[in-house]
């Protein structure tokens, strides 16, 4: 291999956090003559002589073979003649401390070496802009993101090309760090808007940045916007639900639940909070069935653990569908696990709209010695009809009695109570007579 072309110098745009690249140094001392030529007014950048370079080139080689002890060595010995060294040659003197040093994860030490090249004042142009973005990116990797803008800033002013979609972006993640979110989205949308006009989509990092930026500002209806653009572009399980979820929180239900749905359909939702909420749009949109079907499917396969809430939630859907059988067996293992009477009423109640008049005096009866009922007088009005049902009067009387008591003493509403008590009584009066007929 050309050690020339293999030796490596100058750290390269990057994105994200990500470790600097590295360009050869055959490039940059053959880069000296145009650059110098086009800095004549200003810069003449002297020569590198070939007892240095081969020095440099010599720690270079030591250094790749693993002997960074050695290359340290070579380097040192060529920096106890620094008097001697012109400018450029001390720049990339220090250039070669800096790329050791953070080949060895020595970041301040490499960081240190590399302001020493940009202290130079008769240096490629090539080498300035480099160094000046390097030690952007390395203050970057250090969270030092004053420091960072700064040394781009520096670069800023000396570079004349125009910013690459990555550089821009390197400004918006420093500007965002700084929590100068309106900064850091100015330069998102342009290297998007770049891209895009370019026929190429954004990279998904930049499009996450820019929705952390709109999420900061509290502008929830561009976080809708970049999420939509996140599914179309990326076609995540995790944008589809964020998608979804920001559809809810700007007001947009319909597209919540459309979003919802194509996931599920996708085997995207398969979190128990996941498909939780998605029974929960379907029933808050008057979906009841496919609710009681996605919940029972998921309580079966496990994915939903059968706790009483989701029990019920899945009872309340059977029931909301018209399907007050299929809430039974439901309820019955809600109440199973239940330390309370609370699933022993809804049972009761289930029982009494489907006519089933035992079930429901057996239920009633449990709730009531279970307790911790959301309404006692309600079951014992259940109690009461389910008995007059069966031409219990007696006791269907005094089942009413206690639903009024109760009622009155909680102060809740006595109106039911005392209607069908005095229905019953009449009833009851109905029966002595035609039975003395």
């Amino acid at each position: 291999m050309n050690v020339k072309n293999h030796l490596l110098m100058l750290l390269t745009a990057g994105v994200m956090f990500t470790a600097p690249a590295i360009s050869g140094i055959a490039g940059q001392v053959q880069a000296a003559e145009p650059v110098a030529a086009k800095q004549k007014k200003s810069v003449k950048v002297p020569a590198m002589r070939d007892r240095v370079y081969s020095q440099l080139a010599r720690a270079q080689k030591l250094a790749d073979e693993g002997d960074r002890v050695s290359g340290f060595a070579v380097l040192d010995k060529v920096k106890d003649r620094l008097d001697s060294l012109n400018s450029y040659e001390k720049a990339m003197l220090f250039n070669f401390y800096g790329f050791m040093h953070y080949a060895g994860d020595d970041i301040q030490a490499a960081i240190a070496s590399f302001e020493q090249v940009v202290k130079e004042q008769q240096i490629p142009e090539s080498l300035l802009l480099s160094t000046s973005y390097s030690l952007a990116q390395l203050n970057m990797q250090q969270e030092n993101y004053a420091g960072a803008l700064a040394w781009l800033e520096k670069w800023q002013a000396a570079n004349s090309k125009p910013l690459t979609a990555n550089q821009q972006i390197l400004l918006a993640q420093v500007h965002f760090q700084l929590k100068q979110y309106q900064g850091a989205l100015g330069y998102i949308e342009l290297a998007i808007a770049g891209t895009e006009n370019a026929g190429d989509i954004p990279k998904e990092n930049w499009l996450v940045l820019q929705r952390a930026a709109y999420y900061e500002l509290g502008q929830s209806d561009k976080v809708t916007l970049v999420m939509e653009a996140l599914v179309r572009y990326y076609d995540k399980a995790e944008y589809w639900l964020q998608l979804g979820g920001m559809y809810g929180e700007t007001g947009q239900e319909k597209k919540q639940l459309a979003v919802m749905e194509a996931a599920w359909q996708a085997g995207y939702v398969a979190k128990s909070s996941d498909i939780i909420s998605l029974a929960q749009l379907y029933l808050y949109h008057g979906v009841p069935y496919k609710a009681a079907k996605l919940l029972d499917e998921a309580i079966e396969k496990g994915d939903v653990i059968a706790q009483t809430q989701y029990l019920d939630l899945l009872a309340q859907a059977y029931m909301q569908a018209k399907e007050d059988k299929k809430a039974i067996p439901v309820l019955k293992k809600a109440a199973e696990i239940a330390d309370n009477g609370k699933f022993d009423e809804k049972l009761a109640q289930t029982y009494l709209n489907l006519e089933l008049w035992p079930q429901a005096i057996t239920s009633a009866e449990k709730a009531l010695e279970r307790g911790q009922l959301s309404q006692e007088s309600n079951m014992y009005l259940v109690l009461g009809m389910a008995q007059f049902n069966q031409q219990n009067y007696d006791q269907a009387i005094l089942a009413l009695q206690s639903a009024q008591n109760v009622a009155e003493k909680s102060g809740q509403s006595q109106k039911m109570a005392k209607q069908w008590l005095a229905y019953v009584k009449r009833e009851k009066g109905q029966q002595m007579k035609l039975a003395k007929l």
